[in-house]
């Protein structure tokens, strides 16, 4: 028998998860139950002049159609769409029916899969937008979304701020802060600040602390926000809490917080450095600066610190002075336990989530408010927060709540 010369070629394995794309499907889903919600119950207002015998409104909500999957260029979104029923119009042809524009009946693929994806939280909260972004969902059939019905699902999303800003935070205690001053990036009435805090909690989980509007980073736009946090329960000092070294944020944190360490941002700060020096020294100085960063012991910290003074001091004096006007400060993160430096010595979690948020929001073409702004960005920190990884070591967090001393990132044991 004639040996064949076709060649096996195994498929390869599935690529592993993307976590923007799990992300953007998540939210996806989010926007479609809320944005089907607000659909239904716009539908039934329209009707309320409808009484049944029994002196009862005859359209009423009637549970949920069985889940399907819509395909989207993000993957499958599984929909439930809303059910609803005239109970005045039972096998009457003039019973009202109700048939969703967002998900037509025989929905299975979204007509313009490419360009989902880009479109759908850039336009989500606009609401001049809204009915373009659910047409790349489910094509032009959306276009008969009334104004009403898009304002009404803007709205729904401000309140959920606003509910979110007052919530009780008697019960929170987080461990460690991340603090920054984000500028979006979409064109605004006027340039805005928004204040983000990042905490971690007892159990090594990150949660949003706060999003709010504020004034180019002040001292009093942070300590308005810490009090707040405060008037809400907020009573238990975090242990330390990490930012950029340019922000008002410090002295607000002193008066609110006097009690919580400072912890200066290395990306920050190295990004600070850089810029006073030539360009053929960056890649030099950012090793040097690294074997601080990222020594084992605060003694060789210390150690690398003053040999990059000795080094760099004579001919690039502002550079040193950048560096050590923050010295205690970019050294804090030696006395907390080592499985938390990585998370310590920048504000990374702040920075990977709104590397995002500010894509997004670059890229939208009407001009925003300050409120549809703040609200957008918050919707996009939800979804992202659902995602975000824990803290390594989580069972050293009890051991610093209870008082636990670490030194040089190990618990320290008192000599017998």
């Amino acid at each position: 028998m004639k040996k064949s010369n076709v060649v096996r070629i195994d498929r390869p394995e599935a690529a592993p998860k993307d976590l923007l794309t799990e992300i953007a499907r998540d939210g996806a889903r989010q926007m479609l139950v809320a944005a089907l919600e607000v659909e239904v119950e716009a539908f039934i207002a329209s009707h309320q002049e409808l009484i049944a015998d029994d002196g009862r409104r005859r359209v009423v909500r009637n549970g949920h159609l069985p889940k399907r999957p819509v395909q989207t260029g993000i993957g499958a979104i599984e929909v439930e769409v809303p059910r609803v029923r005239d109970r005045g119009g039972d096998g009457n042809a003039a019973a009202v029916k109700f048939s969703s524009k967002i998900v037509p009946p025989y929905l299975r693929r979204s007509q313009s899969l490419d360009d989902f994806l880009p479109w759908l939280y850039l336009k989500g909260v606009s609401s001049g937008d809204f009915a373009e972004t659910l047409q790349a969902l489910v094509g032009p059939e959306a276009a008969g979304l009334s104004s009403t019905t898009i304002g009404r699902l803007k709205q729904r999303w401000e309140s959920e701020h606003e509910a979110w800003g007052k919530r009780d935070l008697t019960d929170k205690h987080y461990v460690y802060l991340w603090v920054d001053g984000v500028y979006v990036h979409a064109r605004m009435e006027e340039k805005q600040c928004l204040l983000v805090v990042m905490g971690a909690c007892a159990d090594g989980r990150k949660e949003l602390v706060a999003v709010e509007d504020g004034f180019r980073e002040s001292e009093q736009s942070w300590y308005e926000l810490l009090l707040d946090l405060k008037t809400r329960g907020l009573k238990r000092p975090p242990k330390v809490a990490v930012g950029d070294g340019a922000l008002g944020f410090w002295k607000a944190l002193a008066k609110a917080f006097p009690d919580t360490r400072a912890q200066r941002c290395w990306f920050h700060k190295t990004a600070n450095i850089i810029n006073k020096l030539p360009k053929s020294l960056h890649s030099k100085v950012r090793a040097d600066l690294q074997a601080i960063s990222m020594a084992a012991t605060k003694t060789e910290a210390t150690q690398a610190f003053d040999t990059f003074v000795a080094k760099y001091e004579a001919k690039y004096p502002k550079a040193v002075t950048c560096l050590v006007a923050d010295r205690d400060e970019l050294l804090a993160f030696y006395d907390f336990p080592a499985e938390h430096w990585i998370h310590l010595r920048t504000t990374n979690p702040i920075e990977s989530t709104f590397a995002t948020v500010k894509l997004r929001t670059a890229k939208t073409r009407g001009c925003l408010s300050r409120k549809t702004a703040l609200t957008m960005v918050f919707q996009l920190c939800r979804i992202a927060e659902s995602h975000w990884r824990r803290l390594n070591g989580p069972r050293r967090l009890a051991q610093l709540i209870e008082g636990v001393r670490f030194v040089d990132g190990v618990e320290y044991q008192v000599a017998a």
